[in-house]
């Protein structure tokens, strides 16, 4: 490897620019999985030590050639259609990627209209247009009215683009404590008769459109399920398996599902967790209840409630319980209720249409490139939005959905990545940073993985190093959205250089501004002294600038309604008004001519992030314009924390809960401030115990106390109010004291 250094630097001319250098020594593979962490961390640090990230955005890591960009899905349809929509301006996928997402962002229309015919979507009534702006109540318009499907049916029927039969293997996967043993496989075909009998079983106990919820990990049952409630015209009610039975229980009461399907135990390392009995406590109206080992539950059941061999055999007296009728719905029917715990009280309850599924798979379509042939990894659970992108991401672009029936944590999972041939990879910061620190993942072969993807938190820079070098410093798309936007608002881009722990591009047909502390945007066109939306030929890109982020309201796949929630209040009261300039143009054989155009008046949807804009126009976000937290990749908020721990002993008089992400980067902290009782002492490490007992037994078994400080007051306004602000400057202030000493 020496020698290789050596003449990957004498190429590159020694001093001169670093990314240069690093591009030569990855696209030659001088450094390989099989070398240590160390050796990585010497060589790219060493490469970067000079580099000035404030003059010229992050350091780059991963770049595109140009073959690779135009062998994505998004190059050959840049490549195809490029010079028709962009005329002379089109040069190459890379060349032109800003210019192009720009284009999808002024033009929706028209890139929703090529798109939709690279999945596998198919309508029972066609859509009367893409877009119909003509209905002023909702702010982004409305997408394909008029057409009526059924999701589900897309995902389960034979196309020849994207490229699905019969024999395609819908889904792949492996139980725990199984290493050795073959990866299992179901076909499409498989899969669709599965979900099929399971349609026809429901049938014989609920009424069209009830809620039906699931609780359970994502195992294969659990996929079919989700896709026979759909496909029967029901509602998915998704809560997390990890969830306390008083959680479970205000999911079920918000979204008055009917029944819930769950599993006798949840098995975790060999060892087995109740689930019934948690879920029961909840007290639903009914309980299906699927074995999580051999073919009988394991655990009495209530009189109610049934187990799935009673379940299934509902349909014994079908002649055909394998073939089933879809029900056809319109495009805005509910298909799925998710929850989000963005602010205090009930969690919001979510709805997603047939719309969120095809935003979704499109995103993955384009940014992630999953395409027919691909096998999808991505551990995670029904009950959080990743649980349904990552199923529709498969089964709309014909790509293999990979589950692991079990803990992600150690070196079985990694196994089972390996054998099943996984060729894109998804992750939460937190995962890949035990993966590191465990060593649990070395000596086995990642060379399958074209690229990885990352969500749920803030990324660590050494953490990501290290994922990206197991399979020769493939990229790793960064993804930030939300549950009630169906996807990612920014995204990485196989058509962009990426560098670590930062994103590289607003998403395809995404418009956002980045908003100062007057809510004001900063890209102010200086003639017009317009607004133009992000991303825009007419200003430079790159101006470093942090503030709150306000998202252009047309945006397929986001929601315009809540169930349980003001959806006006929540997104877009007290949020600016937006005067746009879009380039529009007149249509000469095919060719848009550009100009410029004021766009009508337009009120920015409220997303809750603060941004950060490098330069070279690079994207990190910096946390939560509001007191919501990020825990583990769940949202959560102060005062529901701050509510358990105070109750936590008799010597706290109040807490307050404030989060900050390292110096390094990576995860939030979460950390209590305690103001004791008079009279009362005690330490911060019995606290520490007893906050971490309270939060896992009431709110979650996941979330975790990091620190614990006593002070004598919080610092408050002259109205009172808890300034969270200061505490959490505090809270970084010492987490650098930490690190320095480190």
């Amino acid at each position: 490897m020496e020698k290789g250094l050596k003449e990957a630097i004498g190429r590159t001319g020694g001093g001169g620019d670093p990314r240069e250098l690093w591009r030569e020594i990855t696209a030659r593979r001088l450094l390989r999985p099989s070398h240590p962490h160390p050796v990585h961390q010497l060589v790219y640090y060493s490469v970067y030590a000079d580099y000035d990230a404030t003059a010229h955005g992050p350091p780059l890591y991963w770049f595109p050639s140009l073959y690779q960009a135009k062998c994505t899905n998004l190059g050959r349809l840049m490549e195809t259609h490029g010079s028709k929509l962009l005329g002379a301006l089109y040069k190459d996928p890379i060349t032109s990627f800003s210019l192009f997402q720009s284009f999808s962002a002024e033009h929706p229309e028209v890139y929703w209209s090529l798109v939709l015919k690279e999945l596998s979507i198919q309508f029972r009534e066609a859509p009367k247009c893409i877009l119909d702006t003509s209905d002023k109540s909702k702010h982004g318009g409305s997408w394909l009215p008029g057409s009526v499907l059924n999701i589900a049916e897309c995902c389960l029927m034979s196309t020849n683009y994207p490229r699905k039969e019969d024999n395609s293997l819908a889904i792949v996967w492996r139980d725990e404590n199984c290493d050795d043993s073959q990866v299992n496989q179901m076909t499409l075909k498989e899969l669709r008769e599965q979900v099929m009998l399971v349609a026809n079983a429901l049938d014989t106990i609920f009424s069209k459109g009830d809620a039906i919820a699931i609780d359970m990990p994502m195992t294969v049952n659990a996929v079919i399920i989700y896709l026979a409630i759909v496909l029967a015209g029901f509602v998915v009610v998704s809560i997390a398996d990890s969830f306390v039975a008083k959680e479970i229980a205000t999911r079920l009461r918000v979204s008055r599902a009917k029944a819930i399907f769950t599993q006798d135990f949840i098995v975790r390392g060999g060892r087995r967790f109740p689930l019934y009995s948690r879920v029961i406590d909840a007290e639903p109206p009914k309980a299906i209840v699927i074995p999580a080992s051999g073919k009988d539950v394991g655990v009495q059941l209530r009189k109610q409630d049934l187990s799935w061999n009673e379940f299934v055999s509902c349909v014994n007296h079908l002649p055909r319980p394998n073939s089933y009728s879809p029900v056809y719905l319109p495009i805005d029917s509910t298909t799925n209720i998710l929850f989000s715990s963005g602010t205090t009280g009930d969690p919001k309850a979510i709805p997603w249409t047939h719309l969120s599924p095809m935003r979704c798979a499109a995103d993955s379509w384009a940014h992630c490139n999953v395409q027919a042939g691909d096998v999808f990894c991505w551990p995670t659970n029904l009950g959080w939005v990743m649980g349904p992108i990552v199923l529709y991401s498969c089964f709309l672009t014909g790509a293999t959905l990979a589950l692991y029936h079990g803990s992600p944590l150690g070196r079985s999972f990694g196994k089972f990545v390996q054998d099943a041939g996984v060729t894109t990879l998804g992750t939460v910061p937190s995962l890949v940073k035990t993966w590191k620190n465990t060593l649990c993942m070395e000596g086995l072969d990642w060379s399958k993985i074209t690229s990885f993807a990352s969500t749920g938190e803030a990324s660590n820079v050494d953490d990501d190093l290290w994922l990206s070098s197991r399979a020769y410093y493939k990229p790793i798309v960064e993804c930030c959205g939300g549950t009630e936007l169906g996807s990612s608002y920014i995204q990485g881009s196989l058509q962009q250089p990426q560098a670590f722990g930062a994103f590289s591009s607003a998403s395809m047909t995404t418009a956002f501004v980045i908003l100062d502390e007057n809510g004001v945007p900063y890209d102010i066109s200086p003639v017009s002294e317009m607004v133009i939306i992000f991303p825009s030929p007419a200003l430079p890109n790159d101006q470093a600038c942090i503030g709150e982020v306000g998202l252009f309201p047309r945006y397929l796949g986001a929601t315009d309604r809540l169930l349980n929630a003001d959806h006006e209040e929540v997104y877009f009261k007290g949020m600016p008004m937006f005067k746009g300039m879009v380039i529009d143009g007149e249509t000469s054989s095919n060719l848009i001519h550009h100009v410029y155009r004021p766009c009508l008046f337009l009120k920015l949807r409220r997303h809750g992030d603060i941004l950060k804009r490098t330069a070279g126009g690079y994207f990190i976000v910096q946390g939560r314009a509001d007191d919501t937290m990020n825990l583990g990749g769940i949202k959560t908020s102060s005062v529901e924390i701050e509510r358990v721990c105070d109750r936590a002993h008799e010597s706290i008089l109040e807490t307050a809960a404030v989060t900050a992400a390292p110096p390094i980067g990576g995860p939030e902290q979460l950390a209590i401030f305690v103001v004791l009782k008079k009279g009362y002492n005690s330490e911060p490490d019995r606290l520490k115990m007893l906050f971490s007992r309270a939060i896992q037994i009431n709110l979650n078994p996941l979330f975790k106390v990091n620190f614990v400080k006593i002070v004598p007051e919080f610092p408050r306004t002259a109205s009172n109010k808890l300034l969270r602000r200061v505490l959490r400057d505090q809270l970084k202030h010492d987490l650098h004291n930490i690190h320095s000493k480190l």
